[in-house]
C-alpha cells in the first residue's frame, strides 16, 4: 500500500530539509571549482523525492523544484510539487515550500520551470492525475475527467514566493491523443529572430499506442498556449535549445543514443528524429542549454551548448557534462560530475557565468545541486582539422598538416600540437602561435611511419594553449 504524505508533515519537516543543503555564511564558489550539496534526503519531509527542475529567474534567484512522493512510483499517486529558492546563486537555500498539494487520490508530478524574461513571470509546468498516469490516460481533453492526465501549471509574479494554478489541457491536447505530460527540467524562451519572445515547453504525448515529442508554445507571455505538431514515434522526455542560426534543436531521450530533431518555425514543426551517436544514453531524462542565451549570432558564445546526462548505454550512472562549440554538431569537451548511480539531470545558466546542475544522485536517494564554470569543465573551443599527405608510405617520413581555429571569445596564448600515432610510428611536438578569436593557423607536424605498416591507422592531434586543450582525429591509409 502506498504511504500518504500529509501537508503538515511536509511543512514541519521543511526546516530539517533546509539544513541539508544550507551552509550559513558560505563563500561563493572559487573559480575552477565544482561545488555540490544535497537539497533532499529520502525520508526527511517526504518518503521520497524525484524529478528535478531548475531555473534562474529574471531577478537572479535560483529555483529548484521536484516531486515529493509517497513511493517512487509515478502518477497516479498522491504526489506534490515542492520548491526551494536561493538568492545567492545557489550557495545557500531557503526552506522547502509546497507549490501544489491536494488530498489523495489527486497528485501532481514531473515539474518543469520556464521564465518569461520580458515580464519576469515564472511558469512551473507539471502533470495532474487522479485515476490515471501517462500510460493509462484516456483520450479526450475534458478538464474534469479523472481518467485523463491533465496539463497544469502554476505561475509566480513574485520571484517564486507564491503561486497561482491553471489548467490548459483543452488548449494544448488534441482529443485524439491519450497520455500527455510536460517533460521535466526547464523550458526556454526564444531570444532572437522572427519568434523572439516565444515561450516553449516540451511535452511527451501518446498517440495510438506510440510516444511522440511536441512543443507547447505561447506568443502572448503565457496567456494562451498552442501545441506544435508531434515528432515521432520514438519520442519521450525531451528538451529544446535555441541555436545561433535561429533554429530550435530538440534533444530526445533514447537508447543507446539520444535522438535529435530541428525546427525552423519556432518549434511548431520538426524534422524526423536522427541519432546523435556522440551522445550515449540509457533512455534517461537529460538537459541541453545554450551557455549564453542572450548572445547575438556574432558572438562566439552564441554557438556554445552544454549537455548533461548519464553517459552509459544501459545503466543510469556516470553523470557527465559535455560542451559543444558549434551548435551541437560536435561535443569535444566532456567531464564526469558523478561516476556513480545517478538519474535525471537539468542545467541552467547562473548569473556571472557559472552553470547550475540539479540531479538525482544515488538510487534516487538525493536530489543534489552542483555548480561549475567553464574553467572546471576544461577544454577549449577550437576546430581541429588533420590533413595527411596524399600518400603515407611504410618506413617513410612525411608531414601532416594540422589546422587549428580558435572558436573562443578570448585570445589563446602560444601553444603546442601533439600527434598521437600508432605503435612503432614516431613524431614530435610542434609549437603553434597565439591565436585571436576566430583566427586559425596551419601547422606542419613531422611523422615517420613504422616499417611494415599497412592499411588504415588513426591519427589524433591535441592542441594545448592557455591551460586548455582540444583534439581532433582522422583515419589515414598507409601503403607498403
Amino acid at each position: 500500500m502506498k504511504r500518504k504524505v500529509s501537508l503538515a508533515l511536509l511543512c514541519t519537516a521543511a526546516l530539517v530539509v533546509a539544513a541539508t543543503g544550507t551552509a550559513q555564511g558560505a563563500a561563493a564558489p572559487a573559480p575552477g571549482a565544482l561545488t555540490s550539496q544535497d537539497l533532499t534526503v529520502d525520508g526527511v519531509g517526504s518518503p521520497h523525492y524525484r524529478i528535478p527542475a531548475l531555473t534562474t529567474t529574471a531577478r537572479g534567484t535560483v529555483l529548484a523544484a521536484y516531486d515529493a512522493r509517497p513511493t517512487l512510483g509515478d502518477l497516479p499517486s498522491n504526489i506534490s510539487i515542492v520548491l526551494r529558492r536561493s538568492t545567492d546563486g545557489g550557495v545557500t537555500w531557503q526552506p522547502q515550500q509546497v507549490v501544489r498539494k491536494d488530498a489523495a487520490p489527486k497528485g501532481y508530478g514531473d515539474p518543469s520551470l520556464l521564465v518569461d524574461r520580458t515580464t519576469g513571470r515564472i511558469f512551473l509546468f507539471y502533470a495532474a492525475g487522479v485515476n490515471q498516469g501517462f500510460f493509462g490516460s484516456g483520450t479526450g481533453n475534458d478538464e474534469t475527467d479523472p481518467n485523463i492526465l491533465q496539463a497544469d501549471y502554476s505561475y509566480s509574479d513574485d520571484d517564486g514566493l507564491t503561486w497561482t494554478h491553471r489548467r490548459i489541457t483543452k488548449q494544448i491536447k488534441n482529443p485524439a491523443w491519450a497520455g500527455m505530460f510536460a517533460a521535466s527540467g526547464e523550458g526556454i524562451q526564444l531570444r532572437h529572430g522572427a519568434y523572439a519572445g516565444r515561450l516553449i515547453q516540451q511535452c511527451a504525448v501518446r498517440i495510438n499506442g506510440a510516444n511522440y515529442a511536441a512543443s507547447a508554445y505561447s506568443d502572448d507571455h503565457g496567456e494562451t498556449w498552442k501545441m506544435g505538431n508531434p515528432v515521432g514515434p520514438g519520442g519521450d522526455e525531451n528538451k529544446t535549445v535555441e541555436l545561433s542560426d535561429g533554429r530550435v534543436m530538440l534533444n530526445n531521450r533514447s537508447k543507446p543514443y539520444r535522438t535529435i530533431a530541428y525546427s525552423t518555425d519556432g518549434g511548431v514543426n520538426y524534422t524526423p528524429f536522427a541519432q546523435d551517436t556522440q551522445l550515449t544514453d540509457p533512455a534517461n531524462n537529460a538537459s541541453v542549454i545554450r551557455y549564453n542565451p542572450a548572445a547575438p549570432a556574432s558572438n562566439p558564445q552564441s554557438s556554445w551548448l552544454l549537455f548533461s546526462n548519464t553517459e552509459d548505454a544501459s545503466a543510469r550512472r556516470n553523470l557527465t557534462v559535455k560542451m559543444s562549440c558549434d551548435n551541437g554538431k560536435t561535443w569535444p569537451i566532456r567531464k564526469v560530475v558523478d561516476p556513480g548511480a545517478a538519474a535525471y539531470s537539468t542545467l541552467t545558466p547562473l548569473p556571472g557565468g557559472r552553470v547550475g546542475l540539479l540531479y538525482e544522485r544515488g538510487n534516487y536517494e538525493h536530489i543534489t545541486y552542483s555548480s561549475f564554470d567553464l574553467q572546471w569543465l576544461g577544454g577549449t573551443c577550437a576546430d581541429i582539422t588533420i590533413t595527411p599527405p596524399a600518400t603515407l608510405t611504410a618506413g617513410a617520413s612525411a608531414e601532416v598538416t594540422v589546422r587549428v581555429v580558435n572558436r573562443m571569445d578570448v585570445r589563446r596564448a602560444l601553444g603546442t600540437i601533439d600527434l598521437t600515432v600508432p605503435s612503432g610510428w614516431t613524431t614530435s611536438q610542434v609549437t603553434i602561435p597565439a591565436l585571436n578569436p576566430g583566427q586559425g593557423a596551419n601547422i606542419k607536424v613531422p611523422v615517420t611511419v613504422a616499417a611494415g605498416a599497412s592499411g588504415s591507422a588513426e591519427l589524433t592531434a591535441t592542441y594545448r594553449a592557455s591551460g586548455k586543450q582540444a583534439s581532433g582525429s582522422t583515419t589515414v591509409t598507409v601503403t607498403p
